[in-house]
């Protein structure tokens, strides 16, 4: 199916002032400014930077331009008026309790919540008394990185892997190391070659920082005969799973493979996330941490925000108590195949020979790969020259130098941008392809 854009704009006007700015800190990542303070910094400092994607977003923001970029849920299908409602209400019959400090670890309300939220991602096992709420999954992922590693201890990834993942390990000092992904996702043999490698290289390998169903930025999911072996892999080696899982309800046909944490509540400790199924301006997360490990987490967790925001919970425990929230992710995982589907049908209409992509089973991402003699970073300002955003793969990497691969999300936009969004892309890359030949 051909879907046309309703609105094409020109993409020859001059960029605005701010997008300029944004892309030359895309481009350059840092501006190397030295000042009076610069000695005051410490060496963890050093390893924060500018993130390419948050730049991306900025610039994707700008009228005129087609973003693939941002990995951003559809919220307009959600019932705002009704939430609108229940949130006036919290704040008008539970204000006192809404709008002051709450527990550490979270309300007990909603972490009985998650537990059967979990349940329907297939882990019927979880204890409240073990699920700590955090600021999304993000700041489960710096509280952990913060728990279990010092400078120089050994985090492994796959290769792509989440941009908020790498900054947070890199901020902590961590040696980052790559594991080979194939279209089944993380390759068992190859974990395993590489816990040896470094072992005998001298390092400490801690964690394994994965996310199984639908990867960001790839989109490649983890096959069923491989999760097991995964874990018990890790678990032969001492080597804790961390387990990201904020796509793993929106499988296209619902029919869901069990996550890495299903059975092994020893050995893995689980992130979710409201923000992909729900809201992610709430900032509401959480971890289903082992019990050993559970109090040095959650202690960590409260050093750093002190108490998740209680109003944002109680309005999270409306949505799932008082709402139709399985009901919703059905709409999701309809509205996001949609996408999906529109996506691959513009890239195998319009894409260039020589250009691969995958094809995912559930969430919001396509990854495309280019020939290897084509640095797909250079091609972004001319994507806006074009009037398409998208993210360069290598801000998802560990791996420094040029990368030939780039991500596209799908869940944002409507099929007919989806389609004008390919349609300005593909001339941009077959130009990169000609040029080098």
């Amino acid at each position: 199916m051909t879907y046309k854009t309703a609105r094409a704009t020109d993409a020859a006007e001059p960029l605005p002032a701010e997008t300029e700015e944004a892309l030359l800190r895309a481009e350059a990542q840092s501006s190397g400014t030295v000042h009076p303070h610069e000695s005051l910094f410490s060496d963890r400092a050093a390893n924060i930077k500018q993130s390419a994607v948050r730049d991306v977003f900025e610039i994707s923001m700008q009228p005129g331009l087609v973003s693939l970029a941002g990995g951003n849920p559809y919220l307009q299908s959600l019932p705002l008026e009704k939430l609108g409602q229940a949130a006036a209400a919290i704040i008008a019959e539970q204000g006192l309790e809404a709008l002051q400090y709450g527990g550490g670890q979270g309300t007990l309300e909603l972490r009985r919540q998650i537990c059967m939220v979990m349940a329907a991602e297939g882990i019927t096992d979880a204890d409240p008394e073990n699920v700590v709420i955090t600021a999304g999954s993000q700041s489960a992922q710096d509280i952990a990185a913060k728990v279990f590693c010092n400078p120089g201890d050994v985090v492994l990834i796959e290769d792509p892997t989440y941009v908020g993942a790498l900054n947070t390990f890199e901020t902590y000092q961590i040696d980052v190391q790559p594991v080979l992904v194939d279209d089944d996702g993380l390759v068992p043999s190859e974990l395993r070659r590489r816990i040896a490698e470094l072992r005998s290289a001298g390092k400490t390998v801690k964690m394994l920082y994965t996310i199984p169903n639908f990867s960001n930025p790839s989109g490649v999911t983890l096959s069923r005969s491989r999760r097991q072996e995964i874990v018990d892999i890790c678990r032969e080696a001492n080597v804790l799973v961390l387990e990201d899982n904020p796509y793993g309800l929106l499988k296209f046909d619902g029919e869901l493979a069990s996550p890495l944490r299903a059975g092994n509540a020893r050995e893995v400790l689980y992130l979710g996330s409201f923000s992909k199924i729900f809201a992610p301006g709430l900032r509401i997360g959480w971890a289903l941490v082992p019990a050993h490990l559970k109090q040095r987490f959650y202690l960590a967790s409260e050093a750093v925000t002190l108490c998740p925001p209680t109003f944002n919970q109680m309005l999270v425990s409306t949505y799932l108590r008082d709402f139709d929230w399985m009901g919703q992710i059905r709409t999701y995982r309809a509205l996001y195949q949609e996408r999906c589907e529109a996506m691959l049908a513009a890239l195998t209409e319009l894409m260039p020979a020589g250009i691969r992509w995958t094809a995912p089973a559930g969430g919001f991402f396509i990854w495309l790969t280019v020939p290897e003699h084509v640095d797909t970073y250079p091609l972004l300002r001319k994507g806006i020259d074009a009037g398409v955003v998208f993210v360069p793969g290598a801000a998802f990497t560990s791996v420094t130098g040029p990368s030939n691969t780039l991500r596209l999300a799908f869940s944002s936009a409507t099929p007919e941008n989806i389609w004008e969004g390919v349609r300005r892309l593909a001339p941009v890359l077959r130009a990169a392809v000609d040029r080098h030949h």
